[in-house]
């Protein structure tokens, strides 16, 4: 070997071990580009917890303080909907059963209409105009008696909507009940109609004893805070006053609000359904409970549990989230309550995930707490085992993709490239999913921002799934933690 080829070897392999190095010590610590946004947003890098790992690997890409416990927000969702797919499987459904208690003559039952619930979380408008259309076509056009309400299912001990947040009327704050009726909301759809000066506002479900604004003026103002516009006032719960105006610019719109008085949201709802339907109801809507060891008249399916799994993820409905959660305890324990619910997701992640599940604070299952704690180790290995699932085409494809929809349609990370979950409070931020990079490859990637200035990591985080995206061809395992 001649001297100017041992020359190069050796160049050649003082080179290389320069630049492999240079790009193992990049990854000992967070990419540049996330450190990059994160102290544009001034966060420190201590509020962040990471994880990117290959699908199916042992070691990590990035592996950014993976043992600490943080508040996860609605990541938490992932736990409570792989738990459901896993235990029940998704064609699984809910069931709420009716039963036509008396005798029936004529059209008129003279006795009571009875249904319970189970914990449906999709028993909305339309399904509930559905069961009732029911009971007419089994000829019923007036009940003497009373509809009579089971909710025994679920033993949820009550609380005021207000009390997480103080956003009283946001509909995410409704508690679960064992008949939840179209999330105790109320939806109003304004239309503008500028010729004649006005915007229609429709409401729906329109419940019984609730007069609601019609119309009101329109304006040439910009469409920006068209609901602060409107001026609303929900304090008196039998009148919706609609006290402003609406911008002509903002075209159709549509606004969901929690009911003022959930306590009377299922009396008011079917009494007035009912009504509106031409029924007539000599009786009152109570709860009480349903017949006992008598089969019922007939009952109605909930759509699969994968349909419910994708509604939960794709937009982070927490009231779902919730009553699934206590449907969990109700059918695997026989009990409808949180503690219940509690005791048997840590049992499931622990028999699931091993080890590493044993610090997770489990809460209600929605991730609409400030107790909850898991760790971002633990919600990587959560998405490998649920990745090697059966169930796993279902819990990927109900996780919103990024630039597409749900709550990742306005991202800015690459488009199409990854499904994920967020969550997100008040003082945290973080996403969790399967990213596809440009290589073909698949990683795991949890980024979960826990800071009092947490609403300002959203490009860190889009950083890190671009990251992923882009630079996996480069990137060395990194087994170190920080």
């Amino acid at each position: 070997m001649t001297s100017f080829v041992r020359f190069f070897i050796a160049f050649a392999m003082v080179f290389l071990h320069a630049t492999g190095s240079a790009a193992g010590s990049a990854m000992r610590g967070l990419p540049t580009e996330v450190e990059a946004a994160l102290d544009q947003a001034k966060l420190p890098r201590d509020a962040l917890v990471a994880v990117v790992q290959e699908v199916g690997a042992s070691s990590t890409r990035v592996n950014w303080q993976p043992q600490k416990l943080v508040n996860p927000a609605s990541l938490a969702k992932l736990i409570t909907t792989s738990a459901a797919l896993d235990l029940l499987g998704p064609a699984w459904t809910w069931s709420t059963p009716v039963w036509l208690q008396g005798n029936l003559q004529n059209g008129v039952l003279e006795g009571n209409l009875h249904i319970k619930g189970s914990g449906d979380p999709k028993l909305v408008l339309e399904r509930l105009w559905l069961l009732l259309r029911r009971v007419q076509q089994l000829g019923v056009r007036e009940i003497r008696g009373d509809i009579v309400l089971d909710r025994s299912a679920f033993a949820v001990p009550e609380q005021n909507p207000g009390d997480f947040d103080g956003e009283a009327l946001r509909p995410y704050n409704a508690s679960a009940d064992a008949l939840l009726l179209n999330y105790k909301s109320v939806v109003m759809t304004f239309t503008p109609l500028p010729l004649k000066g006005i915007v229609m506002v429709a409401t729906d479900p329109a419940l019984h004893g609730v007069k609601a604004d019609t119309s009101l003026p329109l304006s040439n103002a910009p469409c920006d805070d068209w609901r602060g516009a409107l001026k609303a006032d929900f304090t008196d719960p039998t009148r919706i006053k609609l006290n402003g105006s609406f911008s002509t610019a903002c075209g159709e719109k549509q606004w969901a609000v929690a009911y003022a008085d959930p306590k009377s949201y299922n009396e008011r709802v079917l009494r007035g359904m009912w009504l509106d339907m031409g029924g007539k109801l000599g009786g009152v809507v109570r709860d009480g409970a349903a017949p006992v060891n008598v089969a019922p008249t007939f009952e109605v399916l909930s759509p699969p549990l994968a349909e419910v799994v994708r509604d939960i993820n794709k937009f982070s409905n927490n009231v779902m989230a919730q009553q699934l959660f206590l449907s969990l305890a109700l059918v695997q324990r026989g009990q409808g309550t949180v503690e219940v619910a509690r005791e048997l997701t840590r049992q499931w992640l622990t028999e699931r995930l091993g080890e590493v599940a044993r610090t997770a604070l489990i809460d209600n299952g929605s991730g609409l707490s400030r107790d909850a704690r898991v760790t971002a180790q633990m919600m990587a290995r959560l998405l490998q085992v649920a990745w090697a699932s059966p169930t796993m085409p279902e819990l990927l494809s109900s996780l919103p993709v990024v630039g597409v929809d749900g709550t990742l349609r306005r991202s800015k990370a690459p488009a199409g490239r990854a499904h994920l979950k967020t969550g997100s409070l008040r003082d945290v931020m973080g996403v969790a999913g399967v990213v596809v990079s440009n290589t073909g490859r698949r990683y795991v990637l949890v980024a979960i921002v826990n800071h009092p200035n947490a609403n300002a990591a959203r490009p860190a985080l889009d950083a890190l799934v671009k990251w992923a995206v882009v630079n996996d061809a480069r990137m060395e395992p990194n087994t170190v933690e920080q």
